[in-house]
Order: C-alpha cells, then sequence, then structure tokens
C-alpha cells in the first residue's frame, strides 16, 4: 500500500501528497485512527478526500494510506433485518463494541462472519453457468429466499457444490472457466458508484399497488419508476414513506434515512423492528434493510449512504424480486454535495449548490427500472425508487426539487394547508403528477375494470371544476352558483372526505385495494350522476343533499376488503332514494 501525507484539513476535506498511487473514489485510511475516506478528487500527486469520520484533532502530517479498492457494500445472507450507518457498518455491532456513539476508526464488517447459514444448492456437478445464475438458496428470514448468485463477470462449469452451513466467507462452489477456478462464496462485493448490470431494462408497465387511494387512483408509479414527495416540514412525508414501506406490494424494502434529524429517525428506529408484515403477520423486519445517517453523523456519509442503499436494493433486485427504495431525504445529500463543493473551492451553481447537482440526482434515481436479471432463466425484478425532498419553506422552486422533478416520473406534491386542515396524506391533487398513467392504464383497465381510467378522469375534472368554482364562491357567495355547479361543490367535498382522506393508523382504512377504491369511487360517481339527472328533471337540490344515503357513502371506506355486497346494497340505496326524491 502507498502512503501519503495530510498537508491540509478542512473540516471532512482532507488534502493530502505523495498519492501519486490513488484513483478516483478510491478508500483510504486517514491518520492514526485510520478514518475511513474516499478520494473525490485528484491534482497530479495531490489528492482531495472526503472522510467519513469526524476529524478533529487531526493535522498535517499524518499518513494516508490507499486501499487501491472503491468503496462497496458486502452483499450476502444477513442484510435483511440489518440497520447500517451510511457506509454499511452495523449499528448494533458498533454500540455493542463502543456504546451510544460511533467510536472514530471502528472497522466492522457488513456480514456477521461468525453467523451460519443453510445453503441448499441448486446446479450440479457438471452444469454451465454463467453471471446471474442462481447456485442455491439460503432461507435468511422467514419472508425473504437469499438467492446465492454467480458473480458479475465469472462463468464456467461447475467443478464442486456442496449443501453446507457456512459462514458467508466459506467456499460453497467451484467454478472453472478455461485454466481457471473462481470459489464463490455466500458473499459478493460490488462499488456503491456502479449501477449492477443487467441483461435488459422492460417498460414500466404494472403499477406499483400502494393502497393509498390519492396514489394508486390518481397519480400510481410502476415498478421500477421513480417518485418525488416534495413538502415543507409537518406535511407528512415520513408517514407517507412508512405507509409505502408497510403495504406497497414490494417483496423487499430498503429504507434510506439520509441526513434527516436523529430523533425522527430513531423513531423509526423504534417503530420498524415492531411493525407487522400485513401479508404474511411476520416482522416487517424480516424483509427490510435500513440505512441510518442522521443529521449529526458526519456530512460525507449522506452521500455514501444513498449509493450504498440502492446497491443493496439493486442486488434483491437481480435475485428477481421487486424491490422498494425510500429516500428520506435527498435534500440532505443534495447540502452534503454543497458543503463538499464549497470546501474544494469549485465554482457553485444556483444557491450555491454544485452545478452537477442534476447528473448527481440522475445517476442516483436512473439505477432505478424493471429490468431482467442476468443469467439463463432470465427472471425478472424491479426496483422502485422514492425520494423525500425537504425544500426550505416548502419553496418548489429551489434548485433540488427542480432538479429532482426533471427526472423522476411521479410527483406527489404536499401541501401543509392539506395538513393543517388535518387531511392526510396531504397530497395536494391539482399539483401532482404521474406520467406513468399511460403506460398502465391496460393492465388497469384488465385488472381493475375496463372504465376504471375514465372514472379517474371524472373524479379529477370534478376536482378542477371544483377549485374553479371556489374562485366564484370567494367573490360573490354560494348563492350564485347553478344548482349543477352546487351539487358539483358537494360531489367534490365526498370525493376529498369521503375517498381521498385516509386514516393511516385505521385497522380498516390505512390499505385500500384496487377493488375497494373502484367500488368506494363508483358509489360517488354514481349518485353524482343520478343526482344530475334528477336536477335536470326538476327534482330539489336540498331534498338530494339530504338524503340519509350520502351518509352510507361516506361511511363505505369502513367496509372490510372482500366484502361487495356491502357496496352494492349502498348503490341499491343510492337508486332507491335519488328516485324518491325526484318523485316527491
Amino acid at each position: 500500500m502507498k502512503q501519503g501525507r495530510i498537508i491540509k484539513v478542512s473540516g471532512p476535506l482532507v488534502v493530502a501528497d505523495g498519492m501519486e498511487a490513488a484513483r478516483m473514489y478510491d478508500v483510504v485510511r486517514v491518520g492514526q485512527r485510520g478514518l475511513i475516506g474516499e478520494v473525490i478528487e485528484l491534482r497530479g500527486d495531490r489528492a482531495s478526500i472526503q472522510v467519513y469520520e469526524e476529524t478533529g484533532g487531526m493535522g498535517p502530517g499524518e499518513v494516508v494510506v490507499t486501499t487501491g479498492q472503491p468503496l462497496s457494500v458486502e452483499l450476502g445472507p444477513g442484510l435483511m433485518r440489518s440497520i447500517y450507518d451510511g457506509i454499511q457498518r452495523p449499528l448494533d455491532v458498533i454500540k455493542d463494541m463502543s456504546g451510544d456513539y460511533i467510536a472514530r476508526g471502528v472497522e466492522v464488517p457488513g456480514l456477521d462472519r461468525q453467523a451460519k447459514w443453510e445453503f441448499e444448492p441448486r446446479v450440479q456437478v457438471g452444469q454451465q453457468v454463467v453471471a446471474g445464475d442462481v447456485i442455491g438458496v439460503v432461507q435468511e428470514t422467514t419472508l425473504v429466499e437469499h438467492r446465492i448468485m454467480v458473480p458479475p463477470g465469472v462463468s464456467g462449469e461447475v467443478i464442486e457444490i456442496r449443501q453446507a452451513t457456512a459462514t458467508v466467507e466459506e467456499v460453497v462452489c467451484r467454478v472453472r472457466d478455461g485454466e481457471r477456478i473462481h470459489d464463490l462464496t455466500l458473499m459478493q462485493r460490488w462499488p456503491v458508484r456502479v449501477g449492477r448490470p443487467y441483461a435488459n431494462k422492460m417498460g414500466p408497465e404494472l403499477p406499483l399497488v400502494t393502497g393509498q387511494r390519492v396514489i394508486d387512483a390518481f397519480f400510481p408509479i410502476a415498478k421500477g419508476g421513480t417518485a418525488c414527495i416534495p413538502g415543507p416540514f409537518g406535511s407528512g412525508k415520513t408517514v407517507v414513506q412508512h405507509q409505502l414501506s408497510k403495504w406497497a406490494d414490494a417483496e423487499i424494502i430498503v429504507f434510506v434515512g439520509c441526513g434527516e434529524r436523529g430523533n425522527e429517525m430513531t423513531d423509526v428506529l423504534l417503530e420498524f423492528p415492531h411493525l407487522e408484515d400485513p401479508r404474511t403477520g411476520q416482522p416487517l423486519m424480516d424483509r427490510t434493510v435500513l440505512v441510518a445517517n442522521t443529521s449529526n453523523m458526519p456530512v460525507a456519509a449522506r452521500e455514501a449512504s444513498v449509493y450504498s442503499g440502492i446497491t443493496i436494493a439493486e442486488y434483491f433486485r437481480d435475485m428477481g424480486y421487486d424491490v422498494a427504495l425510500m429516500a428520506d431525504s435527498t435534500s440532505r445529500w443534495a447540502e452534503a454535495l454543497r458543503e463538499m463543493s464549497g470546501r474544494l473551492e469549485e465554482m457553485p451553481g444556483e444557491e450555491g449548490y454544485p452545478a452537477y447537482l442534476g447528473s448527481r440526482a440522475a445517476d442516483f434515481y436512473e439505477r432505478a427500472g424493471r429490468v431482467i436479471s442476468l443469467g439463463s432463466d432470465r427472471r425478472g425484478g424491479s426496483l422502485s425508487v422514492v425520494g423525500a425532498v425537504s425544500p426550505p419553506g416548502g419553496d418548489l422552486s429551489e434548485p433540488v426539487t427542480q432538479a429532482t422533478l426533471r427526472i423522476v416520473k411521479v410527483f406527489w406534491g404536499l401541501d401543509d394547508k392539506l395538513a393543517d386542515r388535518r387531511h392526510f396524506p396531504a397530497i395536494n391533487w391539482l399539483r401532482s403528477y404521474s406520467l406513468y398513467l399511460d403506460r398502465i392504464d391496460g393492465w388497469l383497465r384488465q385488472n381493475v375494470g375496463q372504465d376504471w381510467p375514465e372514472m379517474r378522469a371524472e373524479a379529477m375534472r370534478i376536482l378542477q371544476k371544483e377549485d374553479e368554482l371556489q374562485e366564484i364562491v370567494r367573490l360573490v357567495g354560494v348563492d350564485a352558483l347553478s344548482r349543477e355547479d352546487r351539487m358539483t361543490l358537494e360531489t367534490a367535498k365526498s370525493v376529498r372526505e369521503d375517498f381521498l382522506h385516509q386514516n393511516a393508523f385505521d385497522e380498516i382504512d390505512t390499505y385500500t385495494s384496487l377493488a375497494k377504491q373502484r367500488r368506494m369511487l363508483g358509489l360517488i360517481l354514481e349518485f353524482h350522476h343520478r343526482a344530475g339527472e334528477a336536477l335536470a328533471n326538476g327534482a330539489s337540490l336540498d331534498r338530494l343533499l339530504a338524503l340519509e344515503v350520502r351518509d352510507e357513502i361516506a361511511r363505505a371506506k369502513s367496509i372490510p376488503e372482500g366484502q361487495p355486497e356491502g357496496f352494492d346494497a349502498i348503490a341499491g340505496r343510492i337508486r332507491d332514494q335519488v328516485a324518491a326524491a325526484s318523485a316527491g
């Protein structure tokens, strides 16, 4: 290993000379304590290094040693249920070693070297394998079968495979490629800044069903898609991501707490281990990986944390799983970029952010996708990315939000005014959008209902019409509206309060299947159509609005899943009561 010497320390930035052997993004050991750092700029034999630990007390003259390897994560059994810091050090192990605070220079492997795993082979001696083929499985948790794959760049003939109880470092398979023999263990290493390879990328034509009505009905995200949740403080970004983690039909969840407040991240770390997976009744952590890098932890590790998280997510995608990654929040990650850029004395862009902010954000989000993995079985997997953005003061014109919106296809704009009115999820239906609607409409027509896209479009038109009518109401009062327009206002109110408003803490209302969503929205539109016809025939608006069935429509969200007869009964009463009001 080649050694250099520190000549400058500026917070998390360390400059060293004598580093002619170093390369961009090499991991280095800095100072007497051997702090972990990464080369981010090279000028001749002088290297600028971002250090992932506190540099207090470090001074010029101390040694810097390059490892010659890029920042990488360990991928193998033991990832599930783990809670890591930004550079994949397990926080529970560090706590046992150094107490409640992370000691500087502590080095802990990402995967437990002592844990034993039951390896079941899936190939035989003499079989030809290629990169991505599954050579065996490990039942990592009750919910996750960990598929041990041939690493990228390896192929050949299996000359040895054994059923064994092995650690992640023990050889379980040998593959001969010509004169070369590859020893395969349960573990791989992969550089975090390099996307894992795949055979083919597919179109985003399947929805990621979340059970959240405002998302699934109006602004859906596709499997392998990207979404952004910007919103001011207190508008519910974290709760939305928790709901997605719990209910989205993804098989693996990777939650990256990137620069969020320590107390808020503590709530996540305390809550997640006690959550149940609603589909199986098992602990949600059995299919979850947490990466925690709070605002009081070293700033440079924020950047690494999002790359560590998405590399782990890609690994499970390659196994053939549907994976969802939650990043909370990318604003803190961008602030880390800004701080390091400032210390490097680079030319600042808008609001001090580096000029390459947009390209770095694109590098991250573009690693999402629905793919055919490497391997002869051509299994499919997906990686969906949902990033929270915390614009200062809720200003959506600031650079991080704008750079993100240029990349992602779904925008769930949170509104503090809705949050103040206790309307959750506080997603503003007039500002939000999804660019996946046209791609997934075919699937929705086939699996939800042929009329579902039209129902959704009509409900959105009613909400937009309400916004226009509210301007008139504010100027001259509701009495100036026609009876039809007043009916539109009442229907819009029903869509907002009876359909879009959803209680995350109610046992029934917390999740709504697509079939139930269609029936709920169908009741609201059924009443709107029949009441409109009755008004055209001279019925009294006040009598229509006083019908008891309107309360039943409002309570329809409490009908349990799998009971369509409850909705059919309400639909029948809509027909009967509106007809009676028309006749009277």
